[in-house]
């Protein structure tokens, strides 16, 4: 009875009532409200992954476009590199070759076959080539043909005066056939063209000048002058211990010209302000042969 009542009094249920109560408990979506919640929560399910995807792909495509530039910086600084080494392996620029320097001769022969004969023996030539002498031209005067001129390619200025001031050198000379005392000068060559051209009568005038290189400025300013008058520029030098002794060879394309040109107050005058001192001396010669 006891039992009874406080089973009574405390409410009792049984476990099968109490399951059937869960079970009553669970929601029934029944108001439209209900379903309206659940599709915002859908909804707001759909635009978190919707916005995952979006910051993912952003994520991958900035780092795509970063890679991108990485890899043309890197084009950049290797092309930058590549220039930089081209431009230190450039090769420089090949200076034109030294001229080289000459020995000039000038003498009176008895006959001048009979001097070409003996000048080209080779026991001759090996003499000149042992002191570093070269034959170049050969040429013989316009006006009086046993007079001759020679130009040797010169070595050693020294060596080359040994020889000329030499007995050898004197008596072979004589039996060549040369007369009177032979000329020597020792030059610097500072311009000399060589090329073909079809004149070989030239000119050679030699001068003094206070300053060369004011002499040389009124020179060059005076070269079409010359060409107008028929002369061509073919070499200048100077004496190789002193530049004020000028020797200058010109190709001679119109003998009347150039005569004329010689005499004429123009040259004069520009002669003496080019600083040119004392009287020039000139010599018309043709070219018999050139060695090389």
């Amino acid at each position: 009875m006891r039992l009874t009542h406080a089973l009574k009094d405390r409410h009792y249920i049984c476990p099968a009532a109490l399951f059937q109560i869960q079970i009553n408990r669970t929601p029934r979506i029944t108001s439209p409200f209900s379903i309206a919640l659940i599709f915002l929560k859908f909804k707001l399910l759909k635009m978190k992954q919707v916005r995952f995807l979006a910051t993912s792909f952003a994520a991958s495509m900035l780092m795509l476009l970063s890679s991108c530039n990485s890899n043309d910086d890197k084009k950049t600084e290797d092309t930058t590199a590549t220039a930089t080494t081209t431009t230190e392996k450039a090769p420089e620029t090949t200076p034109p070759p030294k001229l080289s320097n000459v020995m000039l001769m000038q003498f009176k022969v008895t006959d001048f076959a009979k001097w070409q004969s003996k000048y080209e023996l080779k026991e001759r030539d090996s003499i000149r080539r042992a002191v570093g002498l070269t034959n170049y031209v050969v040429g013989r005067g316009l006006d009086d043909p046993k007079k001759v001129i020679v130009f040797l390619k010169m070595e050693d200025a020294n060596k080359a005066k040994e020889l000329t001031a030499s007995q050898g050198m004197k008596d072979r000379m004589k039996e060549a056939g040369v007369t009177g005392t032979p000329g020597f000068n020792y030059v610097e060559v500072v311009m000399d063209d060589n090329s073909p051209i079809e004149q070989t009568n030239r000119l050679m005038m030699t001068h003094k000048v206070k300053d060369w290189d004011a002499w040389k400025k009124e020179f060059d300013d005076h070269k079409q002058v010359r060409m107008d008058a028929g002369l061509i520029d073919r070499a200048l030098a100077h004496d190789i211990n002193d530049n004020h002794q000028v020797e200058i060879v010109f190709a001679v394309t119109d003998m009347a010209k150039a005569k004329a040109f010689l005499q004429s107050k123009d040259l004069k005058d520009k002669m003496e302000k080019a600083g040119v001192e004392g009287k020039p001396t000139s010599f018309f010669y043709n070219i018999e042969k050139m060695y090389q």
